[in-house]
């Protein structure tokens, strides 16, 4: 395995993991379920795609074609993560909460059939804008590192 990989899958690793301190942070709660969820501060999306990008563009240089695929990739994953992954969960949020809503309904009109979901939709898919911005900056500084060492 190449560097640039090893770099790239570390920095995922450890945006991962620091979803169990920002998890613990906004609920007082540690749960290391969180490590293994989509969505999330730190983006692990956009912390792996800037690593690589960061890595690639100190060792070949920032004008080289192989940051410039780098970097736009990562661009195209960033957009993607904040913009339709995160308007999925959103849709998600929006199916739950009239399926319950039927639910209720239907209980309280005996004519009315409904026949609840098993599992409720995942809501968490995406990110915020933030979320994505603390990945890119994680991804950036770990890529970086990882370039003074090889």
């Amino acid at each position: 395995m190449n560097r640039g990989m090893i770099t790239s899958l570390s920095a995922i690793g450890i945006a991962q993991g620091l979803k169990i301190v920002t998890h613990k942070n906004l609920t007082g709660r540690w749960d290391w379920r969180s490590m293994f969820k989509t969505g999330g501060m730190p983006s692990s999306h956009s912390a792996g795609v800037a690593s690589l990008a960061a890595y690639i563009a100190a060792k070949k240089g920032w004008d080289s074609i192989e940051a410039a695929i780098a970097i736009i990739f990562g661009i195209i994953v960033m957009y993607d993560a904040q913009g339709i992954r995160r308007h999925t969960g959103e849709i998600a949020k929006i199916v739950n909460d009239l399926d319950a809503n039927i639910e209720l309904l239907s209980g309280q009109h005996p004519g009315l059939f409904h026949v609840k979901q098993e599992k409720e939709l995942n809501e968490l898919l995406g990110h915020q804008p933030v979320e994505v911005a603390g990945g890119a900056l994680l991804g950036f500084i770990i890529g970086n590192i990882s370039s003074k060492f090889d």
